[in-house]
């Protein structure tokens, strides 16, 4: 039997489990919102071209309107000012969408502090006791945000300081994409950064660092409770947009049970 029929073959008797970690777009989707004078993404909604009716008797379709940085969406190199030389989310290599997965659990710090940040120390304890971070893979984050991703006002939990979510240190940032293998880094907040990032130095360090080194970042995630400290594989699916800085995408993790 060959290698894809046996895949195929454990994914049909459930020893393969297919694990959605995307979000349900919508209109409702948690969108970022920018201070002003920058400006801001469009939010996602459909626009109806037909629907079994006199504009098209037997079809529906629908126009889509959003930003390509909306709901759970990939971050391309050339999205940050660090990286603008680099690949646009077309030119990301089909190989680099499919790559082994570890998830790194500080659901219960952030529950006890939504500002809570990763430093170095967090990610070489989970190494001492689940392995290296993976060569050519994704860490992925989880902090429980998902939980929030069904109202704009928690998920994004802002007052008159600033959005309040957790993060990353800009040390942390730069050493995970200057010092270690891994290709890409995955949340379940609106966008790689804290809430408070703008405030760091540099300011929102994932992006200026990932992007930067050529990795990539994929927001919005859900159902990372749901995969195993290491031994999954991610496999995201952005749309190639010629020149696009990014793309929603639909995430999913393949887990042997």
């Amino acid at each position: 039997m060959s290698l894809l029929s046996q895949l195929l073959t454990a994914v049909s008797d459930g020893r393969v489990e297919i694990v959605d970690l995307t979000a349900p777009l919508s209109e409702r989707t948690p969108v970022l919102r920018l201070p002003e004078p920058f400006a801001n993404t469009a939010r996602f909604r459909l626009e109806e071209i037909s629907r079994y009716d006199d504009r098209g008797p037997a079809w529906y379709w629908n126009d889509v309107v959003t930003g390509e940085h909306v709901g759970t969406h990939f971050d391309a190199p050339v999205h940050w000012v660090t990286g603008r030389d680099g690949e646009d989310v077309s030119q990301v290599p089909a190989a680099r969408l499919v790559a082994p997965a570890v998830v790194l659990d500080a659901s219960e710090r952030a529950a006890a502090d939504p500002g809570f940040l990763l430093e170095i120390d967090h990610v070489r304890d989970w190494e001492k006791a689940h392995g290296p971070l993976p060569d050519g893979g994704w860490l992925l984050y989880r902090t429980g945000w998902d939980a929030r991703c069904g109202d704009e006002e928690t998920f994004l939990n802002a007052d008159e300081t600033g959005s309040h979510t957790p993060g990353i240190s800009a040390e942390c940032a730069r050493w995970l994409a200057e010092e270690t293998p891994v290709i890409g880094l995955g949340v379940e907040t609106v966008g790689t950064d804290a809430g408070g990032a703008h405030a760091f130095d540099p300011p929102f360090p994932c992006h200026a660092y990932f992007l930067g080194a050529g990795k990539y970042g994929l927001t919005q995630l859900q159902n990372l409770d749901r995969l195993p400290a290491r031994g999954a594989v991610l496999v995201a699916s952005p749309l190639p947009i010629v020149g696009g800085s990014g793309s929603p995408a639909r995430v999913l993790a393949l887990v042997e049970r």
